[in-house]
């Protein structure tokens, strides 16, 4: 298991099914980058976590934890 995960799938489907091209495009990035965060492929920058964190109105610790 990577050592971050992450809630974005399920918060973009608790925020009226936001497809990822929405997410990304409010974010800045590709569909693509914001699929490997889903699939913990790719951990984002600091300032990409807290542009994610803030499209869904949440922390940056609701989106993404750390598991040791």
């Amino acid at each position: 298991m990577p050592p971050i995960t992450n809630a974005v799938r399920r918060l973009r489907f608790e925020h009226g099914e936001m497809t990822q091209a929405d997410l990304a495009g409010r974010i800045g990035m590709t569909r693509q980058t914001v699929a490997a965060i889903e699939q913990n492929k790719y951990a984002p920058s600091l300032e990409a976590a807290f542009r994610i964190a803030r499209v869904f109105g949440v922390s940056v610790d609701t989106v993404f934890q750390w598991v040791e």
